[in-house]
């Protein structure tokens, strides 16, 4: 069977530990493989290769950096293929899925391939007489992340596309659940030309994690996962002095006003709430449906559930795989069964119909949500779709804005002033105007608010740079010799 490992100093190195887990093909139930566990001395060695790369690799010119980041790019696009299949044999996402998270992820490094441009200061000639100040941007030196299941390729390219391109050298704790493609990424960057030493992967669980948020030589951790992991990953690792962003978990909702498309919007919501089977921090999982086209809307959500094509990810064809475990899938449909009790509507029961083998829950759609049900306060992280029917605008703002998390959230209409006044009324991180999961592009920032987000800063793009970076000023005097004397007076600018 295979044997997962870590990635440590530009080498596979086979674990000590005696811990590992196994892994699955999620569309089976079929062990395919076992992954390596760390123990803390693993996880040391880890860090103490990346320290020990750190001054060369801060040291390269932002030139040399973007020439990885460059080379780095044209490889991941040439193994496309390769890279969508190890994700979809592990983690169970249709392969038209990988590849769009492998494109996501793409976007992230061509950003990078920018470093020279992204990371320039400021500079002000005679601030003072004879005085010139500049700001300068540096690495903060061995950076680490944490990354999810769901989205395997994509998220550890938000993370070390930037903090490379930076200067930093990095530490990966992938999930344990498809941890293959993070090691396939970490074989690119080494044919880029990334030095030995700058791209580490340990394997690992709470161990792992633990050890990363305590260690000295770390500067700064990235994470992305559920809320409490969030909100742990972020107290610890600030309380150990590290400098953490950590991304947790959403409910988004989808706005219907009463002059939408009614059409389009059923289609964005299957799509939104369906794809990747639901296990997408920026899944539409709530519909807030206006009062005159709740019941059409529905009914035309309705329609479109049977035409989806559940199965293998690897089968040509079909448009929705497996969750990624069997605890997963229990969990969802455990939800499904409590929706009843609860005053819920079960329009489409995705519990029927199942295939024997593997961790598959159907597309399931709940009507008549109200703000005190699990299945609406609750991340179900799977493919179930909840409408809750709102008088109108003022109902479904109130709705979004009442509730804890803020990643992610879209209005369908047709009324410009209805949407603009949307985006300045609601208190979420990304919005979307006809447009259902409104991920930014590279050159952006991706990130919500309220318990979406620990810490104050949104991941890769623009604050990505700035996350991975701490800012210097210098002030800068050039004097003629004879003219030095003692001042003990407070600098002045004129």
């Amino acid at each position: 069977m295979n044997r997962i490992s870590h990635w440590i100093d530009g080498k596979v190195v086979e674990s000590t530990s005696g811990n590992s887990a196994p892994v699955y093909d999620p569309a089976s139930g079929e062990q395919t493989a076992t992954v390596d566990l760390a123990s803390v001395d693993e996880v040391d060695a880890a860090v103490a290769a990346a320290t020990a790369a750190f001054p060369e690799w801060r040291s390269t010119s932002l030139s040399k950096r973007a020439e990885v980041m460059f080379r780095m790019r044209e490889l991941v696009d040439a193994n496309r293929k390769e890279i969508a299949s190890l994700l979809t044999a592990e983690h169970g996402k249709v392969l038209s899925d990988s590849l769009g998270e492998v494109a996501r992820g793409l976007e992230n490094i061509e950003f990078a391939c920018g470093i020279p441009q992204l990371i320039k200061g400021e500079y002000s000639e005679q601030a003072a007489t004879g005085i010139d100040v500049y700001s300068i941007r540096q690495p903060l030196g061995v950076v680490a992340g944490i990354t999810p299941f769901n989205f395997p390729a994509m998220v550890p390219m938000w993370m070390f596309a930037n903090a490379l391109a930076c200067g930093n050298t990095f530490v990966l704790k992938p999930s344990e659940k498809d941890p293959s493609v993070t090691m396939f990424l970490a074989e690119l960057l080494a044919t880029a030309g990334l030095p030995d030493g700058c791209f580490n992967i340990v394997q690992g669980d709470k161990v792992a994690v633990d050890r990363i948020l305590h260690h000295d030589d770390v500067a700064a951790v990235s994470f992305v996962g559920s809320t409490p992991i969030a909100k742990y990953i972020y107290e610890t690792g600030t309380a150990n002095g590290k400098r953490v962003q950590a991304l947790g978990g959403a409910k988004n909702h989808m706005l219907v006003l009463n002059d939408a498309d009614v059409a389009m919007a059923a289609d964005a919501a299957v799509g939104a709430a369906f794809g990747s089977a639901g296990e997408r921090c920026m899944a539409i999982s709530v519909v807030l449906a206006a009062e005159g086209i709740a019941d059409e809307l529905v009914s035309k959500i309705a329609q479109r559930i049977p035409d989806i094509k559940v199965g293998a990810g690897n089968e040509p064809g079909n448009e929705m795989g497996p969750l990624i475990t069997a605890e997963s899938r229990d969990r969802v449909t455990g939800y499904i069964d409590g929706a009843p009790g609860e005053g819920a509507t079960i329009v489409v029961d995705g519990r029927e119909n199942l295939p024997a083998d593997g961790y598959f829950v159907n597309p399931t759609l709940l009507d008549n949500l109200t703000t005190d049900m699990a299945c609406y306060t609750d991340e179900i992280f799977g493919p179930v779709l909840g409408v809750m029917r709102v008088s109108g605008y003022q109902e479904g703002i109130d709705t979004i804005n009442a509730n804890p998390y803020a990643n992610g959230t879209a209005i369908f209409t047709r009324d410009g002033g209805a949407a603009r006044q949307f985006q300045f009324d609601v208190q979420v991180g990304m919005v979307g105007v006809n447009v259902p999961v409104p991920v930014p592009v590279s050159y952006y920032s991706f990130g919500g608010w309220k318990a979406s987000l620990f810490g104050d800063t949104h991941m890769y793009g623009p604050e990505g740079i700035n996350f991975y970076t701490r800012g210097k000023v210098v002030t800068s005097r050039w004097p003629d010799p004879a003219t030095s004397s003692v001042d003990l007076g407070f600098p002045e600018t004129r």
